[in-house]
């Protein structure tokens, strides 16, 4: 959270420096072998947060290199702070010092989330999901229409996706399954027993042509 008047800003800056001096005493107890320790630890992090950062889809806070050199800085700086703190309070504040760290981080976290949340504007679901809401009406397209787009969402689907736009996609192939079930139930249930579904077309199958006003709601092929 961000660190806003004078006064704040200055018990900031006494924090800080006060950790950095229990870090220097952490660094000074350990010596060799206990530093070396401290930066292994330190590299296998940033090791860890690269990957992530690796995996993490576009756009990113920081850049991998900018994650892994971060998430080491941290994790050492911790490391010889806690040293410190034990040397100097004992171990059993230690922990307690990571238990106050930890839960911190916690609502910390929890807080951004619930602010972001706030902020972002609800979203109609299933039937009325976005990406659902700019196509056409199902039962007003042709079969031959309803095939096709099938079939495109089905090759969309393969691809990398926003998560929202998947869900969308997933949502409008429900709709075209159901108006495709409901003009030829026997021609749609010739079309799953053919094989998988995926983006199979199913215009050899399903006949019938749109949704009618008049007497006459459906017009079958023979």
């Amino acid at each position: 959270m961000p660190v806003r008047g004078p006064f704040a800003r200055f018990l900031a800056g006494v924090a800080l420096v006060l950790l950095a001096a229990v870090a220097v005493i952490g660094g000074v107890a350990l010596r060799g072998p206990g530093l070396v320790a401290v930066l292994v630890s330190g590299a296998m992090a940033g090791c860890i947060a690269a990957g992530v950062a690796r995996e993490t889809p576009a756009p990113r806070r920081r850049s991998i290199t900018e994650s892994a050199l971060h998430t080491a800085a941290v994790t050492v700086a911790v490391l010889l702070v806690l040293s410190g703190a034990a040397l100097l309070l004992g171990g059993g504040f230690a922990v307690l010092l990571v238990g106050m760290a930890g839960a911190g981080w916690a609502v910390t976290r929890w807080l951004r989330r619930r602010q972001v949340e706030a902020g972002r504007p609800a979203r109609v679901q299933d039937f009325g999901h976005p990406v659902v809401l700019g196509m056409p009406v199902a039962a007003g397209l042709p079969t031959s229409e309803l095939a096709d787009e099938w079939v495109r969402t089905g090759v969309a689907l393969r691809g990398s996706l926003e998560p929202a736009t998947r869900q969308g996609l997933v949502v409008r192939r429900s709709q075209l399954l159901d108006e495709l079930e409901r003009r030829d139930p026997d021609g749609f249930a010739r079309w799953l027993a053919a094989g998988p579904l995926d983006s199979a077309d199913p215009t050899g199958f399903v006949r019938g042509g749109p949704r009618r006003s008049g007497p006459s709601s459906e017009t079958k092929a023979a």
